[in-house]
């Protein structure tokens, strides 16, 4: 405990804390402050002064203070010290910095040259986490369903309810709360579905020739059997859909219809009838996976076309934050209590406090606006891209988190994968998406990563454009 008058303290002990020492010391000031140990005015002591009572360097005691005088936790008046800061107004909940360094490390030159990850989309941080901070700490003082007892499907009707009202549009047809399993995300959604649906020793699960590589894998664990449908600019090509339903007793088809993952494709009105026609035909169910589209859905999705046997995934991963882990699956009309019973079998439910969490956030007035914010900078991004990339044969939409890249002649998905990260950029290849036994194209995918700066990003892309650019000559032998 180190004192700084008589009355004022700050309580600091680094002890066996594995955290850098800046990090403990910046903490207990923080903490001094908002519990009015350290009150408004106060006069911090010099930095070799509070260096050499706590037992660190001096220049730990500046990093200290000059990152709470930055947030404005602090105040240094020139020749006279550095003191506690007037508490001012809230900040607007949409200003909070964008974190720059997230999965951000100098790479060769230093500068804007960092190595980034694009393997998944990475949302810009623009307001949500103050948002749902605040709504935690509502929850943690008075949680309405309770801390000590299993959820069970009635407690998270305030959940469904928020739930219901999120997802509504018309392009979905009707929602209510009694057509939604709460989920701990898309890809656990898709496992709910899967177990509701599929019957027999060794069902077969039709997806798209390159596919979002969770519904293999899900489809595994179950011990289905894959069978996959050719694919071309517009999504699932319908003729070689009917071939695919004749061919095999298919129970279930897995698109993505709205965001085809990883090619970007939009399917148009006229071929999603098609495919919801001989679906209806042949007697197969529909998962529709919607968790990629940033903007509600403008064409009629199969939940509207089929709703009699289309399952609909969705979540908040690529809207709002993919860290709570929060989704949904609808179920058609006459199957809710198989999903119900699914969700039930497999954890209960959500935990208590998240249901509580999702009843709030999801309803909440000041969501749209970051939602809005969110997209409007991942389009910034995506936008980046396309101008940097300009002449490569990419595919990409301002809705979408993610951008599709044929390589030119030259080139192969993995040598160039190999060498993006030799450059400091993590891609994924075509043949992640494709069957093991599938030829896939030479292409590559790469996420949007709104955790580091614009301008890390735009650095990241010339890397890649010079590669492109650039393929490897000579023959291998």
């Amino acid at each position: 405990m180190v004192t700084i008058t008589d009355e004022n303290v700050i309580e600091v002990e680094f002890g066996s804390d594995p955290r850098p020492k800046y990090v403990v010391l910046e903490g207990a000031v923080r903490a001094a402050i908002e519990r009015g140990r350290l009150t408004p005015g106060t006069r911090l002591p010099p930095v070799r002064d509070l260096a050499w009572r706590v037992g660190v360097t001096p220049g730990t005691v500046a990093r200290v203070y000059r990152s709470l005088t930055e947030e404005g936790v602090l105040e240094a008046a020139v020749g006279r010290g550095t003191f506690v800061a007037e508490p001012g107004p809230p900040a607007p909940i949409y200003q909070e910095f964008q974190a720059l360094a997230v999965d951000a490390t100098p790479h060769k030159t230093g500068g804007d040259n960092y190595a980034v990850n694009l393997l998944s989309p990475h949302l810009p941080s623009v307001g949500q986490t103050y948002l749902i901070r605040d709504l935690l700490a509502e929850v943690a003082q008075d949680p309405p369903s309770g801390l000590m007892h299993y959820p069970v499907h009635a407690s998270e009707r305030p959940a469904r309810e928020a739930a219901a009202a999120f997802l509504q549009n018309p392009m979905l047809g009707p929602v209510e709360p009694d057509d939604i399993a709460l989920t701990h995300g898309g890809q656990h959604g898709i496992a709910l579905v899967l177990q509701a649906v599929l019957r027999g020793r060794r069902p077969v699960v039709l997806l798209e020739e390159l596919a979002y590589p969770g519904f293999r894998r899900m489809a595994e664990m179950l011990r289905a059997e894959i069978a996959t449908v050719a694919i071309d600019e517009q999504g699932i090509v319908p003729e070689a859909f009917e071939q695919a339903v004749r061919r095999s007793d298919v129970q279930i088809l897995c698109t993505s219809p709205d965001v085809q993952n990883p090619t970007c494709a939009h399917m148009p009105e006229d071929r999603r009838r098609r495919i919801a026609a001989i679906a209806r035909e042949a007697d197969i169910q529909i998962l529709e996976d919607d968790c990629y589209m940033m903007e509600k859905a403008k064409l009629p999705t199969y939940r509207l076309l089929a709703p009699e046997r289309t399952w609909h995934v969705s979540s908040i991963a690529k809207t709002i934050t993919p860290a709570l882990r929060l989704g949904f699956a609808l179920a058609p009309p006459e199957r809710r209590l198989a999903l119900q019973r699914a969700a039930e079998y497999n954890s209960f439910g959500l935990a208590t406090p998240m249901s509580d969490l999702a009843a709030k956030l999801l309803v909440h007035s000041d969501l749209p606006a970051l939602m809005e914010e969110t997209r409007d900078v991942v389009r910034r991004y995506v936008e980046v891209a396309a101008r940097v990339l300009e002449g490569h044969d990419l595919k990409w939409r301002p809705d979408v988190s993610f951008v599709w890249l044929n390589l030119p002649s030259g080139w192969r998905a993995s040598a160039f994968c190999r060498a993006a990260e030799a450059a400091g950029i993590k891609i994924r290849a075509a043949e992640e998406y494709a069957d093991r036994d599938a030829n896939a194209p030479h292409a590559v995918r790469f996420a949007v990563n709104a955790g580091v700066s614009l301008a890390s990003f735009e650095a990241a892309m010339i890397r890649l454009r010079d590669l492109l650019d650039h393929p490897p000559e000579g023959l291998g032998v």
